[in-house]
């Protein structure tokens, strides 16, 4: 080490340190303000060098010193002391050259200081450290001013994150009920920064409080709302536009004196109150509490007023947004039926479940038409698009298609006329429906479709069917292409069982194939009751909520009322399609079982094979499906009727079959198996019935 890296070495009070600039000399009472010392610790020696001023640096009487580093070392806490020691150590036994540590040191007026020792070790030619020099000097400024930045900077960073946690929530808030539940809801008063809120809307010459969390909530509604009376800090806030900040309850009552009766119940010690100011408007107020807060800094008034700003503008846009969304759905809901008939032999449910976006409503609808003959029709269908357009179109198509469908049209007249309507419109929408003529009575069902979801059918036994009904192209699209044929489909609605139409916003889940969505909707029609209300409410409760309400929803139930016969005479149906391999099984199930239900199980074997028997007739030699109706005939002689209608107007031949013939004996059948047996007309079909049990005792 040279003379001049080498740091002053103390010497006689009144003469130059030794290696300091010549000329230069100080007192002990210069080194003390000085506040800086040097020192030189032999390592070996175990002895501790140190001039006046890092004595005095650490409270010490330099007259009185015995250069023992313990004697130092005795004046630490012992927490300090260990900071200081395994700095040194590390830097010694780990070979370094230099270390530098902060601790705190009590002086003996009880003032505490903080002390920063730098210190460089030397070592000898082993490598073994001897001694260390260096310097020590009083810190507590540097590390108080270090303190208070960090405190600063950490105080910056909460207010950047109140004003970003804040402003996130909010910008996915729609409505106003949304930005309600982002400033009260999980998180909402922590994310603010403060403990409790109220949240008020100007209307005409009141405040109308729309959110409130806190302590004392029945007082600070009093306090927040009703008319505008400047008397109390948030209407005078709100007709003013100016903030009021109080860092004390006591210093706010004396500036409002109409506080004075309630503040025993207020549970805050500091507020501030604030305009929500829009497109240079006061639209309302917000008031922030804080339970130990006594002053304002200016970084926390503009953190406040920022914060009211943002509140403000999410306001406006919701407020706005809520005013859209009422006005579209006004006017979709206008262009819908305002109540469904009761119609006779049957009940029918609707269900209608808007898109939430503002004004992008859709184009769904539904619908039911009174028929001549007591017949009714049901309409569902969808317009392209999302807008105040496509549902102004759905309501010309649906007045159009209502007024075919009355004048008495078969439901493809119905919807090749509505088509060409939507086309004359010379607008460039399309839309999709599907539509059935409905007979209660008879329960024949008289199916089209136009590019829609054909319906499903629920049965007695619970189970779900989805008949193959053919379809055209949407309408619109199929008179631009010249091609306005829609197929019907007649299917069979025996008593009890269920129609179901709907559009497709009951089916799309975002991001799955459709598919997978109407096998759900099936799941669900199969699990669901079996009234049609209660069908209605179940899909509703179960899918909206799943998929969302990012598409317009229409619903369609009709039930034909069931036959359910009487305690002694019990009846069922069944319809089985022709194109539903599973059909004749399950009708041969649900013969044995209802049979079982009603303690005739003797007869289920029989009654099982005539089943199958008159079912594959009509399902081979017709070309539709058949109605299975089962049921006790009462007393005195308590047989089964069992009959089997299809739509053929050719009656069975009685046949004698060869010995190697494999068809011709069902007649033959009926007569080995059953009591009595016979064909009636049946409308547009027959039926072939026959009774099981007991045969009657001939004179």
């Amino acid at each position: 080490m040279t003379d001049q890296n080498r740091p002053p070495v103390p010497g006689p009070p009144g003469r130059p340190a030794e290696g300091a600039p010549a000329g230069e000399t100080g007192t002990a009472e210069r080194l003390a303000l000085n506040r800086t010392g040097s020192f030189e610790w032999d390592l070996d020696a175990r002895t501790l060098d140190i001039d006046t001023a890092g004595l005095l640096v650490f409270g010490l009487d330099p007259a009185s010193f015995d250069a023992r580093p313990e004697t130092l070392a005795d004046v630490l806490e012992p927490d300090e002391r260990a900071r200081l020691d395994a700095a040194t150590e590390e830097a010694v036994k780990g070979g370094h050259n230099a270390y530098s540590v902060h601790f705190r040191v009590r002086l003996p007026d009880g003032r505490e200081q903080w002390t920063h020792v730098q210190g460089r070790i030397l070592r000898g030619g082993d490598g073994r450290a001897r001694r260390v020099i260096g310097l020590v000097r009083d810190a507590t400024a540097e590390v108080t001013h270090s303190d208070f930045v960090l405190e600063l900077e950490k105080r910056r960073r909460r207010q950047t994150g109140i004003v970003e946690q804040t402003t996130s929530a909010l910008a996915r808030a729609v409505t106003v009920d949304d930005v309600t539940a982002a400033l009260t809801g999980p998180g909402g008063t922590s994310r603010l920064g403060t403990d409790g809120l109220v949240l008020a809307l100007l209307d005409n010459s009141a405040l109308n409080v729309i959110a409130l969390s806190g302590e004392s909530p029945k007082v600070l509604h009093e306090l927040g709302g009703g008319r505008l009376d400047p008397r109390f800090p948030l209407a005078d806030t709100v007709l003013s536009g100016q903030p009021r900040f109080s860092g004390s309850l006591a210093a706010l009552t004396r500036r409002y004196p109409a506080l004075e009766p309630h503040a025993e119940r207020l549970k805050f010690e500091a507020a501030a109150y604030l305009p929500l100011i829009a497109q240079a408007r006061t639209i309302g107020g917000l008031a922030l509490f804080y339970r130990h807060r006594t002053t304002f800094t200016a970084d926390e008034r503009n953190l406040c007023l920022g914060l009211a700003a943002i509140v403000a503008q999410s306001l406006q846009r919701a407020k706005l947004f809520d005013e859209e969304r009422e006005f579209a759905t006004g006017l979709q809901a206008a262009m819908l039926p305002r109540r469904i008939h009761d119609i006779e032999g049957g009940e029918i449910a609707v269900r209608y479940h808007a898109a939430w976006s503002g004004r992008q409503v859709g184009g769904d609808w539904y619908d039911v038409i009174a028929l001549p003959k007591g017949r009714c029709g049901i309409v569902v269908g969808d317009v392209q698009g999302h807008d105040t357009h496509a549902a102004a179109i759905m309501g010309q198509l649906r007045i159009a298609l209502r007024a075919y469908a009355a004048e008495g049209h078969p439901p493809s007249t119905v919807l090749a006329r509505a088509s060409r309507f939507l086309a004359e419109l010379d607008t460039d929408r399309f839309a999709t429906c599907a539509y059935a003529q409905v007979d209660l009575g008879t329960g024949t069902v008289r199916v089209v479709r136009a590019g829609h979801f054909g319906p499903l059918i629920r049965h007695m036994d619970g189970r779900v069917g989805s008949p193959r009904v053919r379809g055209g192209m949407p309408l619109g699209i199929s008179t631009d292409f010249g091609d306005e044929e829609y197929p019907e489909t007649r299917l069979d609605l025996v008593p009890g069982e269920t129609l179901v139409l709907y559009t497709d916003g009951l089916v799309e889940e975002p991001g799955a194939d459709i598919d997978a969505g109407v096998r759900t909707l099936i799941t669900e029609v199969s699990a669901g009751p079996a009234g049609a209300e209660a069908l209605a409410d179940h899909l509703s409760d179960r899918l909206w909520e799943r998929w969302g309400s990012g598409d317009d929803v229409a619903l369609l139930v009709l039930r034909r009322s069931p036959d359910p016969g009487s305690p002694r005479a019990p009846r069922l149906h069944q319809y089985i399609h022709q194109a539903d391999p599973e059909g004749l099984s399950e009708a041969r199930t649900i013969v044995r079982q209802a049979l079982s239900d009603w303690d005739m199980a003797d007869l289920a074997d029989d009654a099982e094979l005539v089943t199958g028997e008159l079912l594959v007739n009509v399902l081979l030699h017709t070309e539709g499906g058949a109605v299975l109706t089962l049921e006790v005939l009462p007393e005195p002689v308590r047989r089964v009727r069992l009959s089997v209608q299809d739509r053929s107007s050719a009656w069975p031949r009685r046949r004698s079959p060869g010995e190697t013939s494999t068809s011709g004996r069902g007649l033959l059948l009926l007569d080995a198996l059953t009591a009595r047996w016979g064909i009636e007309p049946r409308g547009e079909g027959k039926a072939v019935w026959c009774e099981i049990g007991p045969r009657e005792t001939r004179p």
